[in-house]
């Protein structure tokens, strides 16, 4: 991975008097739970859970927050609502599943079981735990509410259970703040663009029906692979003639299905791919251009095509405000700061974004050792581990992200003792 310079720390403004006297007490409590934080961050990662069969860790979780047994959402999610002021809550998400991975880190405390927290999930949950236990501990600015969320990682997707229950209007939630690994960014820097920052997702599935044949005798057959190739190569043209290319977007084809012998022309072939965009109008305007080229591609070989397209995530766009304000916090901790970093990977957090003011801070861990290969791990590696010092720079960016949302929800009263 190439070097990039780490940005400096950015300051936007000064935070009202109130927030900064609960930065102050907050910071502090929250650096005191670290040890026991990375504790359980060893703990979870040594014994990780599929998404849907969540129970485990869900437990664990709470157990560590240890403000009771929390609301269960989305089968094996939990709502866990943590003191603070009155009025609306802030939010705070991470994830409990990990992935179908044999882990190859080494570490004494690594996974034996076929399952890993190869994408970040254990300290995420691990730096939530830290500021959630700091917040019971000495108050807050705002009502706190632990998000811990399952099946980011399998679909049916578990954000979009959790938002499609009612359940974070029936606890009041104004903000929503997550945190995420992001090995594209250098060590440390914590992201907070304003705007959109990760792409809606659609897959696709073309299927091209021609009339297959002995493959000695193609003129009597009409060849729906020779379509199908045609086709692909014609969607490459898609995005860079319709899209703005400012925006961008990617449209790729990552399976191909045709024949079963050498020697025989199939009656049909099928595509398989993924969109993804930035903007909603560029959604509608690629699956249209899609289906026009399928059926016209196809008809000009002889065959018929037939485009059939499931959506996954919307776009993930970050409240501007929010942004804005946790900038200040980072900055005012000391963290490097990034506000341009967007990426078109996507993330179910998107479905939070929908419905409410919402905040996806990505965490930079670019480094480690090089593999074989010469290339880091990333995300999803069975190599992809982290340091333990990760769990501190989660939950100061979730802290920030606390304190943005307090700063928008309204006026806060001063912390208990503070002279006004």
């Amino acid at each position: 991975m190439p070097a990039v310079e780490t940005p400096a720390p950015l300051l936007t403004g000064e935070p009202p008097p109130e927030l900064l006297a609960w930065y102050e007490r907050l910071s502090a409590a929250v650096h005191a739970e670290l040890p026991a934080a990375v504790e359980l961050r060893h703990q979870l990662h040594a014994d990780p859970r599929l998404s849907g069969s969540e129970e485990d860790t869900a437990a664990a979780v709470v157990a560590a927050l240890g403000v009771g047994k929390g609301r269960t959402v989305a089968g094996t999610g939990r709502l866990v609502r943590i003191r603070g002021g009155a009025g609306p809550s802030v939010a705070l998400r991470a994830e409990l599943d990990g992935l179908a991975v044999h882990e190859q880190t080494g570490v004494p405390w690594a996974a034996t079981n076929g399952v890993m927290h190869a994408c970040g999930h254990d300290a995420h949950l691990a730096g939530l735990v830290a500021v959630g236990r700091a917040v019971a501990r000495v108050g807050g600015p705002a009502p706190l509410l632990a998000v811990l969320q399952p099946r980011e990682e399998q679909a049916p997707s578990g954000a979009r259970d959790v938002a499609d229950s009612g359940a974070l209007t029936e606890e009041g939630v104004g903000p929503i703040i997550a945190v995420h690994v992001q090995p594209e960014l250098p060590a440390g820097v914590v992201n907070a663009t304003p705007g959109p920052v990760n792409a809606a997702t659609d897959e696709f599935t073309i299927t091209v029906v021609g009339s297959g044949g002995h493959g000695g005798y193609p003129h009597t057959t009409v060849d729906p692979v020779l379509a199908l190739c045609a086709l692909v190569v014609n969607l490459q043209q898609l995005v860079s003639r319709r899209i703005d290319p400012t925006v961008g977007a990617v449209l790729a084809v990552t399976q191909l299905d045709a024949g079963s012998a050498f020697n025989v022309v199939p009656d049909t072939a099928r595509a398989r791919g993924g969109l993804r965009v930035m903007r909603e109008e560029d959604r509608t305007r690629l699956l249209r251009a899609l289906a026009d080229a399928a059926e016209h591609t196809a008809a000009a070989y002889g065959c018929t095509a037939t485009v059939h397209t499931e959506s996954n995530e919307p776009v993930l766009a970050n409240d501007p405000e929010l942004a804005r304000a946790a900038v200040t916090w980072l900055g005012r901790s000391g963290v490097p700061v990034d506000d341009t970093f967007r990426s078109f990977g996507a993330d179910d957090f998107s479905h939070f974004s929908s419905a409410h003011r919402s905040l996806m801070l990505f965490l930079g861990v670019a480094g480690g050792d090089e593999g074989a290969d010469g290339r880091r791990p990333g995300l999803h590696s069975p190599r992809f581990l982290p340091g333990d010092h990760v769990v501190g720079r989660v939950a100061d960016a979730l802290l920030a992200g606390y304190l943005a949302g307090a700063e928008l929800l309204g006026p806060v009263p001063l912390p208990p003792g503070e002279d006004a």
